[in-house]
């Protein structure tokens, strides 16, 4: 038996140790903002939150995730009450296909938690773990910068950042 802590509430589950916990998040948990590209580690789209730190989550065991404060995009926002970084990406347009987005959404929340007033180049350099197949890093760099700014602001507070 496997218990984790997803996004504040605890799941007991009888899944295989072996398996990936992306695989358990999507399906298991039905957590489909978990999203599997590469199953490789060096896309990002399978990006989560382990304890406030972004990981692979395609990489890391479901085992290794007991014990830890599990993240995904299903626990910032509703469509309802956008977080402030899932806002700005729609405002910015941080996205092509949106495919990588929740990825990317995930990245920055840990990387403007560590650093809330990044430069243009310190938030470029950050969101580099991720990939973009459509190319629209321009715009992903805006939308972490404007999420940077609503944060500041406290425009849209960033009420999830305990959780």
């Amino acid at each position: 038996m496997t218990t984790l802590k997803v996004n504040g509430q605890t799941h007991a589950l009888d899944v295989a140790p072996n398996r990936t916990l992306a695989d358990v998040l999507r399906n298991e948990l039905g957590l489909i903002g978990v999203r599997v590209s590469c199953s490789e580690g060096e896309c990002g789209s399978c990006t989560v939150l382990v304890d406030g730190e972004p990981v692979t989550s395609c990489m890391m065991l479901v085992d290794q995730g007991e014990q830890h404060d599990l993240q995904t995009i299903e626990g910032l926002g509703t469509s309802d009450d956008l977080h402030p970084i899932q806002q700005a990406f729609i405002e910015e347009q941080g996205f092509q296909c949106a495919f990588c987005t929740p990825g990317f959404v995930m990245s920055a929340k840990a990387f403007l938690a560590e650093n809330p007033n990044p430069t243009r180049e310190e938030t470029a350099f950050a969101m580099s773990g991720n990939i973009c197949r459509c190319g629209a890093y321009p715009y992903i760099v805006d939308a972490v910068m404007k999420a940077a700014e609503k944060l500041r602001a406290g425009d849209g507070t960033d009420r999830r950042a305990a959780d």
